[in-house]
């Protein structure tokens, strides 16, 4: 008689549950990237002297730096 492989699984692993288990988690993981990659993120530095924003896909949509920070940041710039 054949030993069970998958003794220590506790009777064996039943792989069709765990397939659709991991199918279902991918899903999942799929509209929560789409879910990012719809937002908008912004962010400052400098007390607000510079300002971007970034889509959920990484691209820069914009970028503002006051005409006042090269004065106010030591010249930094």
């Amino acid at each position: 008689m054949a030993r069970n492989q998958f003794a220590g699984f506790g009777g064996g692993p039943n792989i069709q549950q765990l397939m659709r288990q991991a199918q279902k988690m991918q899903e999942q993981m799929t509209k929560a990237q789409e879910e990012l990659d719809e937002k908008v993120y912004e962010a400052s530095a400098g007390g607000g002297m510079v300002t971007c924003k970034v889509s959920g896909k990484r691209e820069l949509l914009e970028l503002t730096i006051k005409p006042e920070a090269p004065a106010g940041m030591g010249g930094m710039f």
